[in-house]
C-alpha cells in the first residue's frame, strides 16, 4: 500500500482547560499537518491518549479529523485492546469508506504467548474491513512481538504491515530481511526512524512530525530517496528535541511543544499530567530557537 510509505503523524487529541475535546484545535493541528506536507494521519492511537476518550468522543474525534481532511491524505485509525473479542466487535462497526486501514496495537497487560498473539490478530485481520497494521509497541503493553510471530502473521492476507516501535534496530532489521515484499515495515520511533528508512523500511508514524512535519516529512524522504546525507543533518538538527519529548512520556512533551507553537492547550487528562517547567524550558528554548 505505497499511500503509507512516507511520514504518517499519530495525532494528539487537543483538550481545552477544562479537559473537554477542543475541536477548533483539531482542526488547526490537522491543517497544519497536511499543509506541511505528512503523507497520511493516525487517528486514535496512543497519542491521542484514546483509553481516555469516551466511545461517543471516540466517534466525534474521527468524524471531525474526516471531515478536515476532505479526502486529501489517507487516515489510519487506531482499533486495539487486550479483550480479543471486544476489538472484534469495534471492527465490525468502522466504516470502511474512508479509512486506509486501521493500526491494532498489541494487546496490553495480559501478555499473550506468541500463539496468542498470533490468534488475536488472526481473529483480528479476519473481520476488519480495511488493512490491518500490527502495532509493536513492548514498553507500553509489556509484551514482545517477536520477528519470527510478525513474518507468520505477515502471510495473512489483510494484514498488511507492521508499526515496530520496540525501539530494537536489530528486531526491525531481522523484519525487514524477511518480510515479503510489499510488506510495510514502519518506525514508530521517532529517534530510529531515519535508520530504519536507511535500512529498507517505509517510513514511520511519528510524534515529533505533529511540530515539525515539513523537516520530519522531508528527513524520511530523503531517506527514502537515498539521500542518506541530507537525512542525517535534518536526523541531528531535530535529535534534541525527540528526546526532550519523550523525557517524561508522550503525549505529555509533544503537547507542550504543540502549545509554545499556538497549536492547542497544554491539557492532558489523568493520569497523564504536563511535563514541569525545567523541561517545558527546554522545550520552549529549542522551539525558539527555530
Amino acid at each position: 500500500m505505497t499511500n503509507l510509505i512516507g511520514t504518517g503523524v499519530a495525532l494528539i487529541t487537543p483538550f481545552d482547560v477544562q479537559g473537554a475535546i477542543d475541536f477548533e484545535a483539531l482542526k488547526r493541528i490537522v491543517n497544519f499537518q497536511i499543509d506541511k506536507g505528512i503523507n497520511y494521519l493516525v487517528v486514535l492511537g496512543t497519542t491521542a491518549e484514546s483509553v481516555t476518550l469516551t466511545k461517543q468522543e471516540k466517534e466525534a474525534v474521527l468524524a471531525a479529523v474526516l471531515a478536515v481532511n476532505a479526502n486529501r491524505v489517507p487516515i489510519v485509525l487506531g482499533v486495539g485492546g487486550n479483550d480479543t473479542q471486544a476489538v472484534v466487535d469495534q471492527l465490525k462497526q468502522v466504516n470502511p469508506e474512508h479509512i486506509a486501514a486501521v493500526l491494532s496495537v498489541s494487546p496490553m497487560y495480559n501478555k499473550p504467548s506468541q500463539p496468542g498473539l498470533i490468534a488475536h490478530f488472526t481473529a483480528v485481520a479476519q473481520v476488519s474491513p480495511v488493512p490491518v497494521l500490527l502495532y509493536n509497541v513492548p514498553g507500553r503493553t509489556a509484551s514482545n512481538m517477536l520477528p519470527s510471530t510478525v513474518l507468520k502473521l505477515a502471510a495473512h492476507k489483510n494484514i498488511i504491515g507492521i508499526k515496530e516501535a520496540s525501539g530494537d534496530l536489530g528486531q526491525a532489521m531481522e523484519i525487514l530481511r524477511s518480510a515479503p515484499e510489499g510488506f510495510l515495515v514502519i518506525s514508530g520511533d521517532d529517534l530510529i526512524a531515519l535508520p530504519m528508512t536507511l535500512m529498507g523500511g517505509d517510513g514511520v508514524i511519528s510524534v515529533i512530525g505533529q511540530a515539525y512535519p515539513e523537516e520530519f516529512s522531508q528527513m524520511i524522504q530523503a531517506g527514502l530517496n537515498g539521500n542518506s546525507a541530507r537525512a542525517k543533518e535534518l536526523h541531528y538538527d531535530l535529535m534534541p528535541i525527540i528526546e526532550m519529548i519523550f523525557e517524561q512520556g508522550n503525549p505529555s512533551g509533544i503537547k507542550a511543544l504543540l502549545n509554545k507553537k499556538g497549536l492547542c492547550e497544554n491539557s492532558l487528562r489523568l493520569p497523564l499530567v504536563p511535563v514541569d517547567d525545567s523541561l517545558a524550558q527546554r522545550i520552549e528554548a529549542f522551539s525558539d530557537r527555530r
